[in-house]
């Protein structure tokens, strides 16, 4: 059974985290993604954008993989679907990542479970916007 960290457990995660490396930014404004990391980057994280063939978002050089990015991210957060979080975990793993946050409507249980097996915190169906908004003073 899956069960999201508490809220003092989310405040304090996101008052931790400094970089976000959003897998499935798109570049156009009127996509979730978009709008939501827009915001978070107006409350001061930096955006990392991880999107294939795009070569910028919000003003962040983009990289194809997560493992492509030459520096630490302190979150993975995930706008892609359901089945394709599974390898995104892996790369998680491989890298080292130390918390992991699937967007609303984003449910995989088996990946959940592997990633919190490694030592990764992990947010499932959830909103980081709606959470920073709802949580940080």
């Amino acid at each position: 059974m899956f069960t999201n960290p508490t809220p003092d457990q989310l405040r304090s995660l996101l008052q931790e985290v400094r970089t976000i490396a959003v897998v499935g930014l798109s570049p156009r404004p009127e996509r979730p993604s978009y709008r939501v990391s827009r915001a978070m980057q107006g409350f001061g994280y930096r955006i990392v954008p991880v999107r294939p063939a795009v070569s910028e978002v919000l003003g962040e050089k983009a990289y194809p993989r997560l493992s492509d990015i030459p520096f630490p991210v302190d979150l993975v957060d995930v706008f892609r679907a359901a089945d394709e979080v599974g390898p995104i975990v892996d790369e998680c793993i491989a890298l080292g990542v130390r918390r992991i946050w699937l967007q609303d409507g984003v449910i995989n249980l088996d990946a959940a479970e592997r990633a919190r097996a490694a030592g990764i915190t992990v947010v499932m169906d959830r909103c980081v916007w709606r959470d920073y908004m709802d949580l940080i003073p």
